[in-house]
């Protein structure tokens, strides 16, 4: 068993440059190697992760936008409305004025043309009247002049 234990320690002896040996690697290795490559790996994930955020920030600046963009045209589509129905009242106001106008006017022509009428009317009667007296008359002296002869 000593042979056993002689042999191990000849083993464990020759392996202890590989062990230092991959001690120096994996130093060097991590100084060269693998600490630039994660601050790099780290310095990307920034990166990637401040173009999301940064995309994240303009989507939602770009629906605060649309939002704003979107309530300043309702305001003014109801300005408009607005604008519209105080010219169709102003319109409506016109039109019963002149509407009004119209009546006035058209009641007034008819009650002119009453008044002309009933003036020719009571004109005709007094023609009339006079021609029927005439007449009369005419007729009176012919039967009287008739009874005479």
């Amino acid at each position: 068993m000593d042979d056993t234990i002689n042999a191990l320690g000849g083993i464990l002896l020759n392996a202890v440059p590989t062990l230092l040996l991959l001690i120096f690697l994996y130093i060097y290795l991590k100084s060269v190697f693998f600490t630039p490559m994660e601050r790099v790996l780290r310095e990307r994930d920034d990166a990637t992760k401040g173009a999301r955020r940064s995309a994240q920030e303009s989507l939602t600046k770009a629906e605060a936008k649309a939002a704003e963009y979107e309530e300043t045209l309702r305001q003014a589509r109801n300005e408009v409305y607005k604008e519209q129905e105080e010219i169709r009242k102003r319109l409506k106001a016109q039109q019963d004025v002149h509407i009004a106008e119209a009546a006035r006017q058209s009641k007034s022509s008819v009650q002119a043309a009453k008044d002309a009428l009933a003036a020719e009317v009571a004109s005709a009667r007094a023609g009339l009247e006079a021609e029927s007296r005439m007449l009369a008359s005419r007729i009176a002296d012919t039967i009287l002049d008739r009874r005479h002869a």
